[in-house]
C-alpha cells in the first residue's frame, strides 16, 4: 500500500473535478434529478425500486420472508434501478426517495400512495403492516430495534469507509484502510460476542435485525463483499459464520438475495420480480442451462 501526496484542505471546499474511483461519474454535491423519468408501476399494492446490493437485500429478503409467512397482501413488484447508470436520480425516483438511494418502496394499498425510504424506514413499516419479525413485547421489541440502529449506524464504516478506501478509491491510502480495518474488525466482534449467546442478533427470534445485519456482515463473513475475507480473516468470527450459515439454509433468503441481482452467475440473478412463479422460471432455466 502506498500513500498519496500530503493534501492541505482548502478554506473553502469547492467542486472542481471528479473524485475518481469506481463511482465517480455519479457522485456530486447536490441533490435532486439530473432528468425526467417516471418510474414504472406493476399489478401489486407494494411497488420496489432497487438493486441487490446489501441495502436492497435487506427488504427483498424480508417480503419473501413474509409471503412464507402467507402474508398475501406482501406480493410485490420489484423494478431494476441500475445505480451506476444514474437511474436513482430519475425525476420518479427522486419524488419517491430524495435522498437518491435505493432501496425505496410505495405502498399502493391504501386511498394514497404511501413512501417509504431508507432500508431500515422500510423494514420497520412492513413489520409493522404485516406485524411480522418485530416482538410485541416492550423488552424483546426494544432489543430487536437497538440492533436495528445499530446496523444503520455501523454499516456506513463498512461499505462507505473501508469498502470505498480497500476496493473502490483510485489510490491505495494506508491510514483510511487501517482506520476503517480497525473498526469493521471491532464491529465483527461485537457481533460475535452477541452471537455467542444468542442463536439470532437480537435473541431466539428472527426477526427485522437479522434481515438488516445479514446482508452486510453474513455477506462479508461468507467472503461476498470487496475481496476482502482474506485481510479481515472473517473466517474467526465463527459464531457470525454460524449465523450466516443458518440464515443461508432460509428459502426465503435464497429468494430475496436473486432479487434485481446483475452480478454473480446467471442463475443467481432475477432482475426484475412481478410475480413468485418469476422463481420458478429461473430455475427451470438453470436446469435447461445444466441438461
Amino acid at each position: 500500500m502506498t500513500d498519496s501526496p500530503e493534501y492541505t484542505p482548502p478554506t473553502v471546499w469547492s467542486w472542481t473535478k471528479p473524485s475518481g474511483g469506481r463511482f465517480a461519474n455519479i457522485n456530486r454535491p447536490i441533490a435532486g434529478p439530473t432528468h425526467e423519468k417516471e418510474l414504472p408501476v406493476g399489478r401489486h399494492p407494494l411497488q420496489l425500486y432497487s438493486l441487490a446490493t446489501p441495502n436492497g437485500q435487506k427488504v427483498t429478503i424480508m417480503l419473501e420472508e413474509l409471503l412464507a409467512l402467507g402474508h398475501a397482501g406482501a406480493e410485490y413488484d420489484a423494478w431494476l434501478v441500475k445505480i451506476g447508470e444514474g437511474d436513482q436520480f430519475g425525476s420518479g425516483f427522486v419524488a419517491v426517495n430524495p435522498n437518491s438511494k435505493i432501496p425505496a418502496l410505495v405502498d399502493r394499498s391504501g386511498p394514497a400512495p404511501i413512501r417509504v425510504f431508507e432500508s431500515g424506514s422500510i423494514l420497520l413499516y412492513l413489520a409493522e403492516k404485516f406485524g411480522a419479525f418485530l416482538p410485541t413485547e416492550v423488552g424483546p421489541r426494544t432489543e430487536c430495534m437497538s440492533w436495528l440502529f445499530w446496523q444503520m449506524g455501523s454499516a456506513p464504516y463498512l461499505g462507505g469507509g473501508f469498502g470505498h478506501f480497500y476496493a473502490y478509491a483510485p489510490t491505495k491510502i494506508e491510514y483510511a484502510i487501517d482506520r476503517f480495518a480497525m473498526e469493521v474488525k471491532r464491529q465483527l466482534d461485537v457481533l460475535d460476542r452477541q452471537l455467542a449467546e444468542n442463536e439470532y442478533i437480537a435473541g431466539n427470534t428472527y426477526t427485522i435485525a437479522d434481515m438488516a445485519i445479514f446482508p452486510w456482515y453474513g455477506g462479508l463473513a461468507k467472503g461476498w463483499l470487496y475481496g476482502a475475507a482474506e485481510f479481515l480473516s472473517v473466517q474467526e468470527y465463527k459464531n457470525v459464520q454460524r449465523w450466516a450459515d443458518m440464515l443461508l439454509e432460509r428459502a426465503a433468503v435464497k429468494r430475496g438475495r436473486m432479487v434485481n441481482r446483475i452480478s454473480g452467475s446467471p442463475s443467481s440473478q432475477l432482475h426484475e420480480r412481478h410475480d413468485a412463479t418469476d422463481f420458478e422460471t429461473k430455475t427451470q432455466d438453470k436446469i435447461t442451462a445444466n441438461s
